[in-house]
């Protein structure tokens, strides 16, 4: 994501790559960002000193570890540079240094950058909502081998979108793991189930089973480039807001 960060940075009018933070072990520290992307040299090279960066730009675009944006957390919140977060799998200790943070800058949090999922989400609830209780709700999402969370952000923002629908809370309803004799399906389950290998981008579809029909809404995702040009869309946008914690549905007017 790196790369194609800065391969769609150098092809958006008014954005300029000011630098790229890799950790200080990475083997790619001191090489040009720009010849990493596969284009011209920018100029740029890849640095752990998240200090000097800081100092030189607006605002910051993660897609790395729960670890990682948490400690840069800090320093972007202390700098006041607004932060767009696309890393996932953050733990609640996680999710609590992301609200405190959004005291002091502007951080727009999404389990996926993408104009279709975000979209999706909202045709999600309003399903749910429509369909009401009789539909039972399931979500399924496939990855590449190299996925290291599961469920993905994704379909984790897909089943809040559902249990906001429903008017409960998604941790009271999610159901994350199946197996052995479970039993019949609980009414007001909401369901999961992981698939991960070869080299997929990221699919997820929407189940609601209900009496005798099934509605089922989908995204698949064909190039990391869109979840690129939605966080640079993202980071278009929170250059002008005030600190708070936004999504990508407010970045695209959908919320």
């Amino acid at each position: 994501m790196g790369r194609t960060l800065a391969r769609i940075i150098a092809e958006t009018p008014d954005c300029v790559l000011c630098g790229a933070l890799e950790h200080e072990t990475s083997p790619f520290v001191g090489q040009d960002i720009g010849l990493l992307a596969g284009n011209a040299a920018r100029g740029v090279v890849v640095t752990p000193d998240i200090e000097s960066v800081l100092k030189s730009c607006d605002g910051v675009i993660d897609f790395t570890t729960p670890q990682a944006t948490t400690h840069l957390l800090r320093q972007t919140a202390a700098h006041g540079r607004f932060h767009i977060i696309g890393t996932t799998g953050l733990d609640a200790a996680g999710e609590t240094v992301v609200r405190e943070a959004a005291k002091q800058t502007a951080i727009v949090k999404s389990g996926n950058m993408s104009l279709g999922v975000n979209l999706l989400a909202v045709l999600v609830k309003r399903a749910a909502a429509t369909l009401g209780a009789d539909f039972d709700i399931e979500i399924l999402e496939m990855h590449h081998r190299a996925k290291v969370d599961a469920p993905s952000g994704t379909a984790l923002l897909l089943g809040e979108a559902a249990a906001r629908g429903r008017k409960v809370k998604l941790a009271d309803a999610a159901v994350k793991v199946r197996d052995g004799y479970t039993g019949a399906r609980q009414d007001g389950d909401i369901g999961f189930a992981t698939l991960r290998g070869g080299s997929v981008v990221g699919d997820h579809m929407v189940i609601l089973a209900g009496p005798g029909e099934r509605v089922e809404l989908a995204h698949r995702a064909e190039s990391r480039d869109l979840f690129a040009r939605g966080a640079v869309r993202a980071a278009q946008w929170a250059r002008a807001r005030k600190p708070g914690l936004y999504s990508m549905l407010d970045v695209l007017g959908l919320e």
